[in-house]
């Protein structure tokens, strides 16, 4: 006669594989599970409480930017204007990208490339151009902040007293 005995789970010591298999398991899902519940709570705080993207836009176009990226046309006629700007802005710590010739005009022009009409103003400032004669031309092409065309007027600005 066999006698019948219950199965018994092995046992590594006084550890039982099978609970021990079981607990890991468990451990691993509620980890996951408070890992969720962090992420959501997150996640809802900023619906709730963060600004929103049209905010951020508001923000950063309405104040003058670290680093403007500008460029420099001679509108002007007397060759090397251009240059002797560009070495002038970046003394006055503006990015310039380029400096070259464009088509004579009366009077020197600042043109803002994007909707922060700051940066403009900021340049203007810096060259001695009257405010009234800052514009904004916004094109998707150009990836610069302000452009300048100088004038046959360029011997009243700044750079050149």
């Amino acid at each position: 006669m066999k006698s019948k005995r219950k199965p018994v789970a092995k046992k590594i010591g006084n550890v039982d594989l099978k609970s021990s298999t079981l607990n890991m398991l468990m451990n691993i899902a509620i980890f996951i599970l408070v890992v969720v519940i962090i992420f959501l709570s997150y996640s809802i705080y900023l619906k709730v409480f963060s600004i929103t993207p049209e905010e951020i836009a508001e923000t950063r176009d309405s104040e003058r930017s670290e680093i403007i990226q500008v460029e420099v046309l001679n509108g002007c006629g007397i060759p090397g204007a251009a240059t002797r700007f560009a070495e002038y802005l970046r003394a006055n710590k503006f990015d310039v990208v380029s400096a070259t010739n464009d088509k004579e005009i009366d009077e020197t022009l600042v043109i803002a490339r994007t909707q922060n009409m700051e940066n403009a103003y900021a340049v203007a400032e810096v060259l001695g151009v009257k405010k009234s004669n800052v514009n904004q031309i916004l094109n998707d092409d150009y990836f610069l902040d302000v452009s300048i065309i100088i004038g046959r007027d360029y011997y009243t600005l700044k750079p050149l007293k």
